[in-house]
């Protein structure tokens, strides 16, 4: 029982490893990364060696695919260009194996120094992300070590003899059974490191061993596969395309398996080496029977998953990839992209409203309904994924802009709200009494909407810009504001005690709808708070701590510090 305990020890601490290799990486070099696959779609060359460049840095094929799914969801890459740099990554993945193959264990000890000096005496988020990654490495060589001493009592093992004996006399299980594994733990880097140290260890033989590399090339291809099922056929052809190229591979190099060893032995006999040259020269052979022919598998992903009808769903977010959260600073960007698509449907929102009650519209009042549907769903879309991203280690810049990008988002979804269950019920009333407002009411609402609807363009302004300047004219406007509605209110009370008829009628609307305006003024403002605090504390070259401006209409809730620091 304590070798098993070991063995998964050393597997997960191996599993892990490769995660920090992977967002030291992604975090240092992510958007390089992807525009170097963008551009590299030039031809089918360039291409596989961009793929093969850029999975050796992150060693994940499986993260590459989920790139290049994007951009081909996106239409930013074609699907041939992205299946020739699939090759290439399949290719990647394999030198790290390599790497492993050797007896390099002296260098787990060296890498995790350095990396935990550099982390601990740097400030720069770049350079720990570095030092993650080579900390992730040195784990990686103590994984393969510990697995390996781990390992030694099962080499007599009878029980161990009998589990296996199945795999050997059947190798199309073990291909099975590697397959699932490598599904489960979501790494075929792993899980052929892990079948190297237990061919090493002559726990497993040659045979078994390669049929369980085929089998984790082939669990690889799935991996990516499913993680895109909810994805559009544009971005799942991609993943589908380099699981047939795998599975026909698979398949074909399996029937020649017993012809193959005595050839892989010229290369050395040691059998990790074996099974490091057999995984690379697996992925070698695939590159050069399919570069030529990525071409007719895309063709052929396009007759097995065809596009979709178009629709057209407003409250499905269009910038949050997914596949960025593992750059903060990329995903930052997605979000803050999407949060200004949401504040333009809720502007939208705030812009007709005033027309409703002028025009007794009720077609309109139930188009503005639907769209605080779309408010309220891009609301929680953005807010899970700065949640999904916060679960990383962000720097404090970074923290502090996943909170500002939530306050606003947040103030523009308690802004539809006003909109929907407060201006269009007034409006449903106005509209079932048939009421009018006066014609100096009337104006005087379409002089305060537009003052609010000013104020809206200049919080969107500030939001983008973070222009401190701003955000101080917005804030000084709520006062103004402020006075303006109890104004306005007095003028309205003149006319009803000068008995105007219209004016009595709608009394009570006119007063809420201007109360509801105000609210909808002050969520404004509270947008410019975290900017003129973030340049406050620039002058002090001093970061602000994230807080919640109260508000005097609803109070805007959000976590005090969501981005709570991890090594990774």
């Amino acid at each position: 029982m304590d070798v098993i305990i070991n063995i998964i020890g050393g597997i997960a601490l191996l599993l892990w490893g490769i995660r920090m290799v992977r967002t030291g990486i992604t975090r240092t070099f992510g958007a390089d990364l992807r525009r170097a696959m963008t551009f590299s779609a030039s031809n089918r060359l360039m291409a596989f060696a961009t793929g093969l460049g850029v999975t050796t840095a992150i060693q994940s094929s499986t993260a590459t695919a989920l790139i290049l799914s994007s951009f081909a969801g996106r239409g930013f890459l074609a699907g041939s260009a992205a299946l020739a740099i699939m090759l290439g990554a399949d290719v990647g993945s394999t030198l790290v194996v390599q790497a492993m193959s050797f007896d390099l264990r002296w260098l787990s000890p060296v890498f995790i120094a350095v990396g935990v000096l550099v982390f601990l005496k740097s400030e720069s988020s770049k350079r720990r992300s570095i030092a993650r990654a080579i900390i992730g490495l040195g784990l990686m060589f103590l994984a393969l070590h510990l697995i390996a001493v781990a390992s030694v009592p099962l080499r007599e093992n009878e029980a161990l003899s009998v589990v296996l004996k199945p795999l050997t006399d059947e190798l199309i299980l073990a291909v099975l059974v590697s397959a699932v594994l490598t599904w489960a733990a979501h790494s075929s880097v792993a899980m052929v490191l892990f079948v190297m140290s237990l061919a090493a260890m002559q726990v497993l033989n040659v045979h078994v061993a390669m049929a369980m590399v085929l089998g984790a090339n082939l669990g690889g291809g799935i991996t990516a596969v499913v993680a895109t099922l909810g994805a559009s056929a544009a971005a799942r052809r991609i993943p589908l395309g380099n699981l047939i190229m795998r599975g026909v591979g698979v398949v074909c190099v399996l029937a020649i398996l017993p012809w193959v060893l005595p050839y892989l032995a010229m290369a050395g006999d040691e059998p990790a080496r074996m099974i490091a040259n057999f995984h690379t020269g697996f992925n070698i052979l695939l590159a050069l029977a399919f570069l030529p022919l990525v071409g007719p598998v895309y063709a052929l992903t396009e007759r097995l998953l065809p596009d979709e009808p178009a629709t057209d769903d407003p409250g499905q977010p269009r910038y949050l990839d997914p596949v960025s959260l593992d750059s903060p600073d990329v995903a930052l960007a997605a979000a803050a992209r999407e949060a200004l698509r949401l504040g333009d449907e809720a502007r939208g929102m705030v812009a007709r409203s005033l027309d409703v009650f002028q025009n007794n519209d009720g077609m309109l009042l139930k188009e503005i309904e639907r769209a605080d549907d779309t408010v309220d769903s891009l609301h929680e879309a953005i807010k899970l994924y700065l949640t999904r991203l916060t679960k990383e280690e962000l720097d404090d810049v970074e923290c502090q802009r996943s909170i500002e990008i939530l306050l606003f988002t947040t103030n523009l979804e308690h802004i539809g709200d006003i909109v929907d269950k407060n201006l269009m019920e007034l409006a449903s009333k106005k509209i079932k009494k048939k009421l009018s407002f006066s014609a100096a009411g009337q104006d005087e609402l379409i002089v305060f909407h537009e003052r609010v609807m000013g104020n809206f363009d200049l919080a969107l302004n500030i939001f983008m810009s973070g222009d401190a300047a701003m955000a101080r004219r917005l804030i000084k406007d709520k006062s103004e504001i402020r006075d303006l509605e109890r104004d306005l209110v007095e003028r309205h009370f003149d006319r009803i005690g000068a008995g105007q008829q219209s004016s009595i009628e709608t009394s009570a609307l006119h007063v809420d709808v201007l109360r509801d305006l105000k609210r909808i003024n002050s969520h404004l403002t509270s947008i410019a708070y975290p900017v003129i605090e973030r340049a406050e504390a620039a002058a002090v070259n001093v970061l602000p701590q994230p807080t919640t401006r109260p508000n005097r209409s609803k109070m805007t809730a959000v976590p005090q510090n969501s981005c709570a620091p991890a090594v990774q």
